[in-house]
This record gives structure tokens, sequence and C-alpha cells, in this order.
């Protein structure tokens, strides 16, 4: 089937992005203004004394907000995404990716260069120590190939060791992945993930709630955390040491209601100890993908038919055309993998190597015989 691709369409965003411009207005307090005024038009019509009325708005903010509308200058942000191909969405709009929704402080605009999909809604985060070992890289560009053949995107924050690691996994496996960026999205950092960079907007998208020539500072990464454990069902945490900025985006994802899971690793390594407390606090253990697979649950829908039986099919967003294809020619009973080839008319190779990405996502089983079925 076609991938659906979400088309930015806001016809709010100029308010909402003159608001989220006005220093002072960080995501809670955008929450606050929004959940007191509903709209960011109504914030910005307000006078100084009404938006003093909102919790954690002083004198000084309310008096910048006031006057946004006629202070601060639009043009130079809307130029700069106009001639890098940068889009943006608000949090009205909807192509506003809905997880990222249901965090208790959404980003008030998005700026993405590349294409955000429907499907990117079935997506974990691979994070972890930017000063990774052996060990953490193998682990993470093993679990995050096995998500994106699973097709699953693997979203991280393009940073050096475990998230540069899962980003270039996910790519060199075909899949999507997504990353999230401190900074603006024409200031990469760390400046030598440049090349990565432009092949993640290439197959998938980069995302920043900052406008396009913001310089990161140490504060922003945390903020950004929260954006990559709120975009995902769930955050996987390879290698962490016990003060790892990977242990701030685990904390948000208990915050969001998202599952956390956690690589164990060697007892004497320091990159260990982190993932070995969030496995005491209750973290999910994961040795392999299909332990995250696992915990996500079936991957498919099922529905009562008139004469009792369930036919269970691919929910929308997890599969391609080849994969609904394939899976299509496997009945409850086993099926014989010549047959598949025969009534999908593609080549053999192709559908063994579906066959795989089916298993893996526990769509089907495979039996004796050269035959295969559904679950």
């Amino acid at each position: 089937m076609p991938q659906e691709t979400i088309q930015p369409s806001d016809d709010y965003l100029e308010d909402w992005l003159r608001l989220c411009l006005v220093s002072g207005v960080g995501p809670r307090i955008l929450t606050t203004l929004i959940a007191h005024f509903q709209t960011p038009q109504a914030v910005l019509a307000a006078d100084a004394s009404q938006l003093q009325q909102v919790e954690g708005v002083g004198y000084r903010l309310a008096q910048a907000i006031a006057v946004a509308k006629q202070e601060i200058d639009l043009s130079p942000e809307l130029a700069a995404c106009r001639s890098a191909g940068i889009q943006m969405v608000s949090r009205s709009a909807t192509a506003y990716p809905r997880l990222l929704l249901e965090i208790h402080d959404p980003p008030g605009v998005l700026f993405l260069q590349g294409d955000l999909r429907a499907a990117d809604s079935l997506a974990i985060a691979v994070v972890g120590s930017r000063n990774a070992t052996r060990y953490g890289v193998t682990q993470a560009a093993r679990i995050a190939t096995g998500l994106a053949r699973a097709g699953v995107t693997v979203v991280a924050g393009l940073a050096r060791g475990i998230d540069a690691a899962a980003h270039r996994a996910a790519l060199a496996a075909g899949g999507r992945t997504l990353a999230v960026m401190g900074g603006g999205l024409l200031k990469t950092y760390p400046p030598e993930h440049a090349e990565l960079a432009r092949q993640v907007s290439e197959q998938g998208c980069l995302i920043s709630e900052m406008p396009p020539q913001y310089v990161a500072t140490r504060h922003a990464f945390p903020r950004r955390n929260r954006i990559i454990s709120g975009l995902t069902l769930g955050t996987l945490i390879v290698e962490a040491a016990e003060r790892s900025g990977a242990l701030i985006t685990a904390r948000q994802a208990m915050e969001q209601n998202r599952d956390v899971f956690a690589v164990p690793g060697p007892v004497d390594n320091r990159n260990s100890k982190g993932c070995h407390a969030l496995l005491r606090d209750g973290a999910i253990l994961v040795e392999s993908v299909e332990d995250i697979l696992d915990a996500l649950g079936p991957l498919v829908e099922t529905n009562q038919q008139e004469d009792g039986r369930e036919i269970r099919h691919p929910a929308e967003l997890q599969l391609n055309a080849t994969e609904t294809s394939v899976l299509q020619a496997i009945g409850t009973n086993p099926t014989l993998v010549d047959q598949v080839v025969q009534q999908t008319e593609l080549p053999t190779h192709r559908v063994l190597s579906t066959l795989s990405v089916l298993e893996v996502r526990q769509l089907i089983v495979r039996l004796p015989g050269g035959t295969v079925t559904r679950r």
C-alpha cells in the first residue's frame, strides 16, 4: 500500500511561531497559556493584566507577550525555512504527531526536514552513552536493525555513540529513522554528523522545536529528550552511566507513560550502571529485538467473523505493499512458500525476505516442509 506522508498544513502557524519565539515562553508556560486562553491568537490578543492571571507569567513576560505581534519579525525564520526546504507544523495542525500531543508539554511548533509519515507512530527510541563501548555500539546496531526490518521507526538524537549507531543501522537496513535535534536544523550538532543528518532527512526526518539557526546549549538537550521519548511507544537505553543524559530520556518516558527498555551490560563497566539501575526499577530487559516486539503486543487487529472465525489482518500503518501482498497469500492453515510465490507473482528471494520480516513481527510462523501460517 502507498505510504502516507504527513503534509503540514496550518492556517494558524504564524501565531504559534510568534508565541514560541517570545523569550521566556518555554513548553510548560506555553501549555499553561493555551490551557487558559485556548488558542495562540487569544494569547497574543490579551493585554498584560490578563496575561499575568496565568500561573508562571510575571510582569516582564506578560509585557513581552503583549507586544509580540508588533515586535517579533517572523520573516528571517520563514525565509530560512523556505531556502532550506524546512517545513513547520504547529500543535493545532492535523499533521502534528499524535503521540507527541499526548505528553504534558508538547512543542508549540516543530521544524521538519525530510518527511514525517503516519507509519512513524510505530516507533521506538534507541539512545545511550555518547562515549559508547564497542559492545554498546554492536548491541544498538543489532537491535535497531531488527526494529527497522520489522517496520518499526527508530528514533534517536543524532548524538555520538549509541544514537548514531542506531540511526546508521536503521538506514542500512532500509528502514525509517527520525533524528530529534537539540539545536536548529541548520546547525547540526555534533558537526561531524552533517552527512548522517543528510541521510536521515532523505530516509526519514530531522526534527527540532528550535528555529533553524539556533545553536544548541547544554540546556537544550534535556528539553530535546522529551520529544525523543514523546514520539515513541517506548525508549530503549543501550548504555548509560549513572548520570547519563539517556537516563533523563528514560525518566521522561516513564512520566509520559511509555515503556522503558534496557540492555544489560558487563557488571564492571561504568556504562552498564545506568541500565542496571533501570532494570532494578522495573525496565523491560532486552536481549534481542523480539523482547521489544513482544512488549509492544500484537501488531495486527483481530476481527470476529459471522461464522465465529477470527481473521487477523495487518494494522494499516505497519505494512508496505509487498508485505501486505505476501501476508494476504498466507492462510490460517499451513501454506506452501511456493504457493505464496505463485499467488503474489513476486521473485522467490523477495518473498523469502518478506517472510522473515513478517516472522520477526510475529504475524506468521514458519513450519516444517516449506510451509508458513498466520499466527
